[in-house]
């Protein structure tokens, strides 16, 4: 029955391209028809308990049979498996790729709302779960030259990730309207890209905030190395107690952390950044965003990436930060460059596939690229994105005009 099942959801999902599956039993099904641009893909599986895991909740069940080699991949990989499955069914066309059961979905919901309390104990906890697995991962997945774990900016002529690295973190600062010995927050400062970046070229006095004990470590180093030690500095502390401490900031940036905030604390933040920022200051908040309404994480990302996540949708960002009178004085929306961002990640990851299996082991290097291969393919062709907003607390924090935005 299961099969059946099976064989009818596939049906329906994969009209373009090609998959072929072989079952346990040894029957075979192929979906779809040859497409330009679409993947051709045949997985077969190992037990007769797959379909059914798959049915019950797509993204996890298949993840799952994936990391246990229970669901082979022996034409194409996962990145084109997933591209296969979400461009048949794009967000914009009205597309979704398979919703869970619904005793799953209430389940889901049940568990989404529970991790969404994220209080300091549980945001350490949760920032550990993903961050302090080990630096010599993300040192074989990120650029070397900014370890940038956020989406970059690839604009006219930036063809390596470094390049579009660099190009964020110019594009950013721009958005800040840095002066010369401007005291600087970094909330979610990472391994110090962003801090270094600021008081290198701008001269800025930065202080970046982390919950991760890894990138605190190496952040410290990064910034001895480049020569920043007497402008940055890195702390492990929460947001939230830097608020309590009464420090102001001229500048406050924060670059791929609003999304493990928790939706249940979205008020909090925006609070807590509107009491550090200085009167005349600016803000500039990165985040990936949904570009419809409001959602829910799936049981993937919160079990295995990103445990009391949450992604944004625009309004209720928007909702959240307009209670404490920050002027969302700019917003830009990152359509693809996160999709062009996250498949130099996967690309990195398959090229040093022995060295992160030998970190790890199998089961993670297959957990950790399906994770890359859903996220790139969620930018291309399902409901997220990236909005960069910029917040004034006076309207006369900046010009009047987007000029300043242009050059270097």
């Amino acid at each position: 029955m299961s099969k059946a099942l099976l064989d009818r959801f596939l049906s329906r999902a994969v009209r373009q391209g090609r998959l072929g599956v072989v079952y346990a039993d040894g029957s075979a099904s192929t979906f779809g028809t040859p497409a330009p641009g679409f993947p051709e893909i045949v997985l077969r599986l190992t037990d007769k308990h797959v379909p059914r895991d798959i049915l019950l909740d797509p993204r996890l069940g298949a993840a799952e049979a994936i990391m246990d080699g229970r669901l082979l991949i022996e034409e194409g990989d996962v990145m084109g498996l997933v591209s296969l499955l979400r461009a048949n069914a794009p967000w914009d066309k009205g597309g979704n790729l398979g919703r869970p059961s619904v005793l799953k979905r209430l389940l889901g919901r049940a568990g989404f709302a529970i991790e969404q309390i994220n209080n300091r104990v549980l945001a350490k906890h949760n920032v550990a779960h993903h961050y302090d697995i080990g630096n010599d991962l993300y040192a074989l997945m990120l650029d070397q030259e900014h370890w940038q774990y956020s989406c970059a900016y690839w604009g006219n002529g930036v063809t390596t990730l470094a390049e579009a690295q660099a190009a964020k973190l110019a594009h950013i600062a721009r958005k800040l309207a840095l002066a010369p010995g401007q005291e600087v927050l970094d909330i979610g400062c990472g391994w110090g890209g962003m801090a270094i970046h600021l008081a290198k070229h701008h001269h800025a006095r930065v202080t970046g905030i982390t919950l991760s004990e890894e990138q605190a470590a190496l952040a410290r180093e990064r910034v001895a190395a480049a020569g920043v030690a007497d402008k940055v500095t890195i702390l492990i502390e929460d947001y939230r107690d830097t608020a309590a401490s009464g420090r102001r900031f001229d500048r406050i940036v924060s670059v791929g952390m609003f999304e493990h905030v928790g939706r249940a604390q979205f008020e909090t933040f925006f609070e807590a950044a509107a009491r550090m920022l200085a009167d005349d200051g600016v803000m500039l908040l990165h985040t990936i965003g949904r570009m419809g309404r409001p959602g829910t994480t799936d049981a993937f990302t919160r079990k295995y990436i990103f445990p009391g996540g949450y992604i944004p949708a625009l309004s209720e960002t928007l909702a959240a930060s307009e209670k404490f009178r920050l002027i969302a004085a700019d917003i830009e929306t990152l359509r693809l460059h996160y999709a062009k961002t996250i498949r130099c990640w996967y690309a990195n990851c398959v090229a040093n596939r022995e060295a992160i299996i030998a970190l790890h082991d199998e089961r993670f290097f297959r957990m950790w690229t399906f994770y890359l291969a859903g996220a790139a393919t969620v930018f291309e062709h399902g409901g997220m994105c990236n909005y960069q907003i910029q917040y004034i607390r006076s309207r006369h924090a900046l010009p009047i005009t987007r000029d300043y935005l242009i050059g270097s």
